[in-house]
């Protein structure tokens, strides 16, 4: 009896993304342990200041702003979680007015159009997926004003 080859059907292309390609191809990020007292603390303007740590997909933000601190309104393609860990903050954002106090948290999804203010001297933990290139590359400019 002869044998057979068995015919196999190739597997059909698939497209990737960009971030599939980068992701295939990054090299893994290394634990990273970090101390906030061990991350520059940067001067934005005499109301605001912030730290970050970057990881290979997510950013997370320590924010500190001085009660009548106004963060310009913006977007970015970036999904953001904002958490108050002090104060509170009043965004306007989707046609709404927000307050989010201390313990309380906000999603904004990416594009959102959003704007804040500082109703008390606040801390706020804020997340980005993926992390945002403006804070890392320092072209920030709506940040860095007078308040």
């Amino acid at each position: 009896m002869a044998k057979t080859k068995s015919r196999t059907r190739p597997k059909p292309k698939t497209r990737k993304s960009r971030a599939d390609a980068k992701r295939a191809t990054a090299k893994p990020h290394a634990l990273q342990y970090i101390p906030w007292h061990t991350v520059p603390l940067e001067d934005l303007n005499p109301l605001l200041q912030r730290q970050f740590v970057v990881g290979q997909e997510i950013m997370l933000a320590r924010v500190l702003l001085k009660k009548g601190c106004i963060i310009p309104e913006h977007s970015h393609h970036n999904e953001q979680l904002t958490y108050i860990l002090e104060g509170a903050l009043k965004f306007w954002i989707d046609g709404k007015e927000i307050v989010v106090n201390a313990g309380e948290t906000l999603c904004i999804p990416a594009n959102m159009p959003h704007k804040a203010e500082a109703l008390a001297d606040t801390i706020d933990l804020d997340v980005f997926n993926p992390p945002r290139a403006d804070w890392i590359n320092k072209t920030d400019q709506y940040l860095r004003g007078k308040k």
